[in-house]
């Protein structure tokens, strides 16, 4: 594996960076390395807003490293490419996601689970092979190994596509690894935002039965009418709840708002799994008898490999889905950060990098 720590960072880059816990974003001239030759230039189209932008904007996670450029839900093109790439032609189409590298020998690599790599570099707020801090992609552009990118089908739509380089690959990935995809398949998804809402089309596409359950009663109309889902259940209603109990072949839990499991764990059927994605910050009780009593089961659940996001990809291209986004230019991103944090967005923000980035360059 070639060395990149020893190419310099002398490509000029510009985005938009946070350079405290405040969180607030303003333009950021910085540099980017030269490419090297497995790697491609992607001139970045569109990038996604995640719910872990937030997060590392404010440093909620206790691991930020300022200045901060976030985004790794990245559509672009490709401009550049090194002498070995094989994978792409210039003016490709490709997607950029959460991570851009990892040590490519482990069990995890050659199993195609490079997400699961001990030494995966994040797209942003990860530190390189030659130690410098990587830059998402709220910028002009990005640099990537060509492993960890993938091709945009040309039937999807560019904006739609960036969400799915995250949330897609985070619901698409534990409904086929823990088998809850496919006819005679009933599961629950917990949270109707930005992962619930394209959970529920994946759901539906794959021929499974899809209950989205959910604290807001004001969320059902959407759900089954725009969404598809064939059932909504309130959270919070203790006879809804009681009536679904062991209905549930498994369970998708996005919600990262401390709250119980305990009820969740009751929908399941015998041999249930509830599968977490929402990173809950307070440590939660589960009684043992729980899941015992049926064979139940609770795991977590990340992004998805460099093969499997591929995959993911190309069924939602073939299949038509897309999640409901909002597209916006880059001088309202701090005004966003602060919609998201109040949930008010249906269902995910899309920065629109190429035509709105440069403007605000002062």
């Amino acid at each position: 594996m070639e060395m990149r720590g020893e190419r310099a960072q002398s490509v000029e880059a510009f985005g938009w960076a946070a350079r405290d816990s405040s969180g607030h974003l303003s333009p950021f001239a910085f540099s980017r390395r030269e490419t090297g030759e497995e790697e491609v230039r992607v001139k970045v189209l569109y990038c996604g807003i995640c719910h872990s932008d937030l997060h590392c904007l404010k440093n909620e996670w206790h691991s930020s490293i300022y200045p901060l450029v976030p985004g790794h839900e990245i559509v672009g093109e490709v401009s550049e490419r090194g002498s070995k790439v094989r994978k792409f032609n210039i003016g490709d189409k490709v997607g950029v996601g959460c991570i851009v590298d990892s040590c490519r020998t482990c069990e995890s690599c050659r199993e195609d689970q490079e997400n699961y790599c001990t030494k995966a570099v994040a797209t942003y707020n990860g530190v390189h092979h030659d130690g410098t801090v990587n830059y998402g992609g709220y910028s002009d552009h990005v640099i990537v190994d060509e492993r960890y990118a993938v091709k945009i089908p040309h039937t999807l739509p560019l904006a739609s596509a960036a969400p799915l380089l995250c949330a897609g690959i985070s619901m698409y990935s534990p409904m086929k690894y823990f088998g809850l995809a496919g006819p005679g398949k009933h599961i629950g998804i917990v949270g109707l935002g930005g992962l619930g809402h394209i959970g529920v089309r994946f759901a539906k596409a794959f021929g499974t039965r899809v209950t989205v359950v959910s604290s807001t009663a004001g969320k059902c109309k959407d759900a089954l009418e725009n969404l598809g889902a064939d059932g909504f259940l309130v959270s919070t209603d203790e006879d809804q709840m009681q009536a679904a109990m062991g209905t549930m072949d498994g369970i998708i839990d996005t919600v990262s708002a401390s709250h119980s499991i305990l009820p969740l764990i009751g929908l399941l059927k015998p041999n249930g799994k509830l599968v977490l994605l929402g990173a809950m910050e307070k440590p939660f009780d589960i009684p043992a008898f729980s899941l015992i009593m049926g064979r139940k089961s609770v795991a977590g659940s990340g992004i998805g490999g460099m093969k499997e996001t591929q995959e993911m990809i190309d069924f939602a291209a073939e299949h038509g889905i897309k999640p409901d986004i909002e597209i916006i230019p880059m001088e309202y991103v701090n005004t966003a950060m602060d919609r998201l944090a109040k949930g008010d967005v249906r269902y995910r923000f899309v920065i629109d990098i190429a035509n709105t980035l440069a403007a605000t360059r002062s």
